[in-house]
């Protein structure tokens, strides 16, 4: 691609940073303003994003130099919108919060919370020790006073962090660097990548549209796309996909932002902070995803965010912003995994309460800022039936923000297949068939034990062999296909590093006990916000309990559960911070420092050794992304198809087919044949499936290609092959060539 292309790749990344800077709100009490702008600034983005993909579909319009032309245009406008914002702030006066209160770490008032090492501690602002915080002169708007303001974050925290919270910030930023470095050195090469979640920008590419095709993948049309279309705008502004493990990498770094902000708004400090953000990017899931093109992160930040906009909701009365932007937030979840649901729901949930229960309230009513009924309003709010009135509308317009982004995609899937869940065999796949609390029983604890999962092969087998015995005991199969994904049998080991499998004992261990704490004694770990905390803590095991409910066990469950990992993680954080602040006798206080730091250990040595060795990405031994191969790494998962794959290509491409017939099985992999099958000048090939799971969509008649590529099975290959062809086979891959070619 041309300098040109590679250029408006900023674009996007500029009008972020504007957006930021624009949307960094001026209100006094606002909780870490800085990370609220950045949520909105996504949201925003990602909306926008998400439109240009529908828009320029529907009008057959998915070209590079009309995706260019969006975001250049979606840049000028953000731009635009700066200047007016600099000119107001020019002439405003400075905001000063009001006095930070006794107990209230600061964060609360300015976003950039004390250290939390005592159960007090001090209030510290940028402005100084005084007890007053002034706004940030970034809040002001433009982004030369933003840069000001997050430089001048930096050096408060350089002169005030301890060395613990010095350490804590600087793995996590070593953690996010090493992962970046990962992410642009290796090509994608995720299984289900390779399978669906590529091809399916590759069609996009290649049709120019969004129109569904026929395929024997159901899943590159039935499963939500919302990642897909941020790599789409990838794919065709670089013309490859040098970059799409960002995408992952960057909603990694959202994760980190929610789930501090989360904390800082259920009253926990700068550790408390430091600590989450710690636990959360040391996670081996959270670091082998961030380089990698699935999507679980990606559904995990979006839904992260609808949980920290949500918890702003039981504050204050929601503006029209606050609105738009929780419905954004739930709309881009369910565009990008319908799973994320299970936890947003329950935080809307809360939401809506909060907002009712503000609606009958005073509006002069005087309650501290970290707590749960803070923010009642201005004096001109509406109070009960008229509250009760704008609650109502607040949760239509949120609703309908939401339909509107993933409204078109569930259109064209009701249409396609009649229901707005696909096909049959996608609603039958994945969700609970039975929901009897016996068998809700059994899955939890299988899911449970898989996440927990620990390279203690006896306590492994001793705890399966339990839950495999208690099942059959109360009358459930624990092999039950109504509760089990295909025809896997669990038990399976989890503990090794795998992006797709990888367990996460220490985390959802402390995120366990962190909210079985905050659910018993909120006030012990949260002493400014225990209605809060408590509210949030229940959201969360309700979110989990849903999810067990709903989602049937299978090998790869860990990874469905990101989402709710992220949104439980700041619970874990909270306690351990509330551990470490507790007065303690110096014997106790030392034994409860000592876990915990050995806790932090174990949790940093396994986010190394997941970057270090971790599959199918890793920085030493064989497959490091220093020694080996593009091709290779592509075909990590299966070395023994690399060659195969080439083998069968390069006979296609010497005989100049022009259309290529596609024959495969729903777990096979495609991408590779978009990329060896391109011509010269890196234009897609001309794909065309021979079978098709989409009943009005059929396939391509054999007759009609001048060339046939197969993968997985001869026995169908050869089914589809017309007589007089000659058929070539190898272990898993092969062609057919008409006579003559």
């Amino acid at each position: 691609m041309s300098a040109a292309g590679w250029m408006v790749v900023v674009a996007p990344v500029a009008a972020f940073v504007v957006l930021t800077s624009v949307l960094w709100t001026r209100r006094p009490d606002a909780v870490a303003p800085l990370r609220l702008a950045v949520v909105r600034a996504a949201l925003l983005t990602g909306v926008f994003a998400v439109l240009t993909v529908e828009l320029l579909g529907a009008l057959r319009a998915l070209t590079l130099p009309a995706v260019a032309v969006a975001w250049l245009l979606f840049l000028a406008a953000t731009v635009a919108a700066a200047r007016p914002w600099r000119r107001r702030a020019a002439v405003a006066p400075a905001a000063v919060a009001p006095a930070a209160r006794t107990g209230t770490l600061v964060g609360a008032a300015t976003g950039a919370p004390a250290s939390g090492t005592g159960p007090a501690a001090t209030p510290v602002s940028p402005a100084g020790p005084s007890g007053t915080a002034r706004r940030p002169a970034s809040a002001s708007g433009g982004l030369a006073s933003a840069l000001t303001g997050v430089r001048a974050r930096l050096a408060h925290f350089r002169g005030t962090a301890s060395r613990g919270e010095r350490l804590l910030a600087g793995t996590v930023g070593g953690l996010v660097l090493v992962e970046l470095l990962v992410a642009l050195l290796a090509e994608p090469n995720n299984f289900d990548s390779q399978t669906y979640h590529l091809p399916k920008v590759e069609h996009w590419v290649a049709q120019g549209s969004l129109d569904f095709w026929p395929t024997a993948i159901h899943r590159q049309v039935t499963i939500p796309p919302g990642a897909e279309y941020l790599l789409l705008h990838l794919r065709l502004l670089t013309g490859g996909d040098a970059l799409h493990n960002l995408v992952q990498w960057a909603a990694a770094l959202g994760c980190l932002v929610v789930a501090t902000r989360v904390v800082a708004q259920l009253g926990g400090g700068r550790r408390a902070q430091l600590l989450t953000a710690f636990l959360l990017a040391s996670t081996p899931m959270v670091a082998l995803q961030a380089t990698s093109t699935q999507t679980d992160l990606v559904a995990a930040a979006w839904a992260g965010c609808a949980g920290t906009l949500a918890l702003d909701g039981l504050r204050r009365r929601a503006d029209v912003g606050s609105l738009l932007a929780l419905g954004a937030a739930t709309g881009l979840t369910a565009l990008t995994k319908t799973s994320g649901l299970l936890a947003v729901g329950p935080l809307l949930v809360l939401w809506g309460v909060a907002q009712l229960r503000l609606a009958f309230r005073p509006a002069s009513t005087d309650v501290d800022p970290g707590s749960a009924t803070d923010g009642a309003g201005s004096a001109g709010e509406g109070r009960g039936a008229a509250g009760v009135a704008r609650t109502i509308g607040g949760s239509l317009l949120v609703l309908l923000v939401a339909a509107a982004v993933v409204g078109p995609f569930l259109a064209r899937v009701t249409v396609e297949f009649g229901h707005p869940l696909g096909p049959p065999r996608l609603r039958e796949s994945i969700p609970m068939e039975r929901h009897d609390p016996a068998s809700i029983l059994v899955n939890a604890l299988r899911i449970g034990h898989t996440a927990f999962d620990t390279p203690l092969a006896p306590l492994r087998a001793g705890t399966a062999g339990a839950i495999t015995d208690g099942s059959r005991a109360i009358g459930v199969d624990p092999q039950d296909r109504a509760i089990t994904f295909g025809r896997e049998v669990f038990p399976v080991p989890a503990w090794y590093p795998d992006e797709d499998r990888v367990a996460f004992p220490l985390a959802g261990t402390l995120a366990l006990l962190g909210a079985v704490f905050a659910l018993a004694r909120p006030a012990r770990i949260s002493p400014t916000a225990p209605a809060a905390l408590r509210a949030y803590a229940v959201a969360v095991v309700v979110a989990v309990g849903l999810h067990t409910a709903t989602i049937k066990w299978q090998p790869w469950g860990n990874r469905l559960l990101l989402y709710a990992l992220v949104a439980a993680v700041p619970l874990a954080g909270l306690w351990l911070d509330a551990l470490l602040r507790r007065r303690l006798g110096p014997g106790r206080r030392s034994v409860a420092a000592g876990l915990v730091v050995s806790m932090l250990a174990a949790s940093a040595l396994a986010g190394v050794l997941a970057l270090s060795y971790g599959f199918p990405r890793r920085l030493v031994g064989a497959g490091s992304v220093f020694t080996t191969s593009e091709w290779d790494t592509r075909f990590l998962r299966r070395p023994h198809w690399a060659e195969e794959f080439r083998w069968a290509a390069a006979a296609v491409r010497a005989s100049d087919a022009r259309r290529i017939g596609l024959v495969q099985q729903n777990d096979n992999w495609e991408y590779p044949w978009w990329l060896l099958l391109r011509d010269g000048e890196g234009r897609s090939p001309e794909l065309l499936a021979l079978q098709s799971v989409l009943p009005d969509r059929p396939p391509a008649d054999p007759a009609s290609v001048d060339a046939i590529v197969c993968t997985g099975s001869r026995t169908a290959c050869a089914k589809l092959v017309p007589a007089g062809w000659t058929l070539e086979f190898r272990d898993y891959v092969g062609y057919a060539l008409p006579p003559g070619r």
